[in-house]
Parts: structure tokens; C-alpha cells; sequence
């Protein structure tokens, strides 16, 4: 098998499975428990969570707040950042600011929130998928609670400008958020750079398990918990899940490690295969040139179905996407690529192909090697978006 869908998800790395096997063997102790089985739990939780603190450069390893991955944490941040908010100023801050190329995580808890009387205001994009930073800052206000923008898009890989919206969330009053699932350990994460309050995290876009995750909560801000407890601090409660923790921690910590390595390498195979593939005829790269997370590409294809293309290639035993993996049996365009203008015709005939830890220049050899005749057998067959 050839695995080129890594932002969907990503192999647990060996490292971090290691490490999680004591902890679902012996170390079963409730890290909440007073006697020595436990506070062993407690002491490797601890331990993760200045590892996740590490790779996001957090001042302190308690503003860290472990949760069931990238999906919750967001929820968590935003939700319970907008109700608080909300509470604290009689009603007075009752609008959420994000953009049009969030992942659903944030595109449908906004409805939700707006079903429940707050206002949900978002910026649109250009056709390099990047958001129109001057549009977002005119949407905040003195009645915004938070504003949120993803640090690099899931489908296209494009940064975005969360500096500049995390300013004028400040200007504001309101506070910041950012979805970091997909750009943690493809690209630098710095919160005191970026200047955000919040920031999600998630432990299978990384090389640890599915399930963990992790929310970056700037000290002094304070949240509606969403999973009530004393765990976590009383931000998140629930009998933490001290193998997936640890094992996240440990790939936190290759991450950090391996950052500058990993990004090059990725950068490498990234100009090979565009390289190739734009060789094809109707083939067209959705996204930037330049200002995109070095392990992500996204093409589109005249008159094919991505969907289709994708069955062909599995067929191959190569493994890409039609899209993000949480809407992959979706028959609409991309909501990604509708932001960005492209046409309906080209955004269903569109793939992603990303890559990890464990992609080599032999996976790349393989896919443009099958991928001209896979594109052109779904043409001659008439198989058409």
C-alpha cells in the first residue's frame, strides 16, 4: 500500500506506541487517585502535557487541556469561550467571527450557535484559498466574543493570516482562536507569536493514537466547560486517557524534534510530485504557491470525478482523498474550493494528496507512475464529474 492521505489521518508512529504499552498494561491507576498506582498515571500525564506545551511554545504546561482530539477542542474553545463571554456582559458580546474555509468542526457548530442567539459572522477567501485578512478584521467588533481562523487549511494546506485576526480580536476585546490540527508539525506553531488565547491541537494528525487531543488555553482565560468535572482544572472533565496521552505526548515531542528535518523533506517531495502531475493535461493545483504547509497538494482535474479517480487509484493499492475525510462520501462540491471560486465542474473532480513521517520518494514514484493512466482510462471511459 501506497499512503498519501496523511491529513485525514497519519500511522501512530513506533515511538509513541512504545511508550503507550506500559500504560495499557500496568499503569492502569486513575490519575485522580491518591495512592501510588495512580499518582504513577498522574506523573506521566503531567509529563505529556509539557511535551504538548513544548511543541506549541506555551509558557506554562497547565494551559494545556487534554481532550478526545481536534474536533472537541475546538468546540471546547469556541463554544466555551462565546458563552462565557456572553454571560459576563449581560449579552453585550454575542457574535462569533470565523471564516468560510473552517473545518465542520467550526462550520457547524456555528449554526448551532446561531440557532441559540448568537451572531456568526464570516470572511470569505481569495482564489488561492487564502482568507481576506482587511474583510475579517472589518467583521470584528465591540460585540464579538471570539474570533476564530484556521492556521493552515485541511484541504488546500494554505497558512492563513491568524496573527492579524488574533490583533484584532485583541483590539476588540474578544478572544482568539485557532485550529492548529493540521499545520502541528508541518510548520512552526508559536501561540506568543501568533497571539492567540486558544489554539486545538489533535494526536492523529501527528503520529499518535485517534481519540486524544489537546486545547491550548492562554492563562486567565476562562471557559464554559463543555464535559463537565474536575479533571483538567474543571475545563474538561472525564478520567483522563492515560495511554493516548502519553502517546501523544511522545509524538508532540518527535515533532518538535524533527520539525525542521521533516518540513524539508516534505517540501521535497511536494515539488517532485506537482512537477509531475501538472504535466498532465486539464490538470491545475488548487491552492498557493508559495504560503501552503510543505506536505499538502490538491489538483484538480478536467472532467473526471475525484471520487472516481480516488477508487481508481485504490485500485492501484495507492490511498489519496477527494477531500477531507469527514465529508469524503459528500456529492457536493468542497466548501474549501466554493470559497475559492472555483468551478463546480473542476471542484468534483478534485483530489488531495498529503504525506507524513513515513512517505518516501519511492510512494511519489509509484503515484505519478499509475496516475496518467488512471486519469486517462476514467476519460476514455466517459467517467465525468
Amino acid at each position: 500500500m501506497t499512503y498519501l492521505d496523511h491529513n485525514a489521518t497519519t500511522p501512530i508512529r513506533p515511538e509513541a506506541l512504545d511508550a503507550m504499552l506500559p500504560w495499557l498494561r500496568d499503569g492502569f491507576g486513575n490519575p485522580s487517585s491518591v495512592y501510588a498506582l495512580g499518582q504513577r498515571a498522574r506523573a506521566a500525564v503531567e509529563a505529556a502535557r509539557a511535551q504538548a506545551a513544548a511543541l506549541v511554545g506555551a509558557a506554562d504546561p497547565s494551559e494545556i487541556v487534554f481532550t478526545s482530539g481536534g474536533s472537541e477542542s475546538d468546540v471546547l474553545a469556541i463554544s466555551g469561550a462565546a458563552w462565557r463571554l456572553r454571560d459576563e456582559t449581560q449579552g453585550r458580546r454575542k457574535r462569533v467571527v470565523t471564516t468560510r474555509i473552517e473545518h465542520d468542526a467550526v462550520r457547524l457548530l456555528g449554526g448551532q450557535l446561531r440557532r441559540r442567539g448568537f451572531e456568526i459572522a464570516e470572511a470569505g477567501c481569495g482564489s488561492d484559498g487564502v482568507v481576506r485578512a482587511e474583510e475579517l478584521e472589518a467583521l470584528v467588533d465591540d460585540a464579538t466574543a471570539v474570533v476564530s481562523v484556521m492556521l493552515a487549511n485541511n484541504e488546500t494546506g494554505a497558512l492563513q493570516p491568524v496573527a492579524r485576526s488574533a490583533a484584532a480580536a485583541r483590539a476588540k476585546g474578544a478572544l482568539a482562536h485557532t485550529d492548529a490540527v493540521q499545520a502541528a508539525g508541518k510548520a512552526p506553531v508559536d501561540v506568543r507569536a501568533l497571539g492567540v488565547d486558544l489554539l486545538s491541537l489533535s494526536g492523529h494528525k501527528i503520529g499518535a493514537p485517534k481519540g486524544v487531543g489537546a486545547l491550548y488555553v492562554r492563562r486567565g482565560v476562562r471557559l464554559d466547560a463543555g464535559i463537565t468535572g474536575h479533571q483538567e482544572k474543571n475545563r474538561r472533565g472525564g478520567t483522563e486517557n492515560v495511554a493516548s496521552i502519553v502517546g501523544f505526548g511522545a509524538a508532540c515531542e518527535l515533532a518538535r524534534r524533527e520539525l525542521g528535518s521533516a518540513a524539508a523533506h516534505a517540501l521535497s517531495l511536494r515539488r517532485r510530485l506537482e512537477a509531475g502531475v501538472l504535466r498532465l493535461a486539464g490538470a491545475r493545483l488548487n491552492g498557493p504557491a508559495e504560503g501552503r504547509l510543505p506536505n499538502t497538494s490538491h489538483f484538480s482535474f478536467e472532467g473526471l470525478d475525484g471520487r472516481h479517480l480516488v477508487v481508481a487509484l485504490d485500485l492501484e493499492g495507492i490511498c489519496v482523498s477527494s477531500g477531507p475525510a469527514c465529508s469524503s462520501g459528500a456529492s457536493a462540491p468542497s466548501h474549501v474550493l466554493t470559497a475559492m471560486g472555483v468551478a463546480p465542474e473542476l471542484a468534483t473532480g478534485s483530489i488531495r494528496v498529503s504525506f507524513g513521517w513515513g512517505t518516501t520518494e519511492a510512494d511519489i514514484g509509484r503515484l505519478l507512475a499509475v496516475l496518467p493512466g488512471a486519469v486517462a482510462r476514467l476519460r476514455e471511459a466517459g467517467v465525468s464529474a
